[in-house]
């Protein structure tokens, strides 16, 4: 059995108000730093992984090394783990896009599997690259505990694949940072044993 825990990153700056982040470089918050610190300490106590895979933007490297640190597993750079380039929107506010394109904005809420963002990427090239990064994990880790830290659209795909989820359901998951949630593999059964627990982040 192959298990793949999926993180979200610490908080960072954009997540609330919110803004496109997209492939922005963002360092951790102090409550980023302390949500890391958190769900390090719970995956260090029920789990031992093989090895942390991070998205390579900062703020998922961070987070990254805190689990790989109390763990003792090492953590690596996997490109497919980046979050959704959201090209021209890229650090809008929600208020900003909106009003630069009612249309596309609308679209991205009540048909986002029919939406690409200009000078950016869609929904489809985002699951793509998330069924790359499981199969990656899967081949090289099977039977293991593997990490995967990424964002909140990378997170949603995983579990996607997993549950076997259309595009235009791409927003039924809500992932919060630190948050872990828990896919199994065995053969060619796939199960998910936890969606965003954040027990670990009580108190912060």
């Amino acid at each position: 059995m192959t298990r793949l825990l999926i993180v979200r990153h610490g908080h960072v700056e954009g997540i609330e108000p919110p803004r496109f982040r997209g492939r922005i470089e963002l360092a951790l918050t102090p409550l980023g730093v302390r949500q890391a610190a958190a769900v390090a300490a719970r995956i260090a106590a029920e789990w031992a992984p093989a090895a942390v895979l991070t998205s390579p933007l900062r703020r998922c490297i961070a987070t990254g090394a805190a689990i790989a640190a109390a763990t003792g597993a090492p953590a690596r750079v996997l490109e497919s783990l980046a979050d959704l380039d959201y090209g021209a929107w890229t650090w809008k506010t929600h208020a900003e896009a909106q009003a630069d394109d009612p249309a596309l904005y609308a679209a991205w809420h009540s048909a986002p599997q029919t939406v690409r963002f200009p000078g950016g990427e869609s929904l489809a090239d985002v699951v793509a690259r998330a069924a790359e990064a499981m199969r990656l994990a899967g081949a090289e880790f099977a039977g293991e505990t593997v990490v995967l830290v990424t964002h909140d659209s990378v997170g949603r795909a995983l579990l996607a694949l997993a549950l076997d989820q259309p595009l235009s359901a791409h927003r039924r998951l809500d992932l919060s940072p630190c948050g872990i949630s828990e896919i199994v593999v065995e053969g060619a059964e796939v199960r998910v044993l936890g969606v965003n627990a954040t027990e670990h982040l009580a108190g912060l």
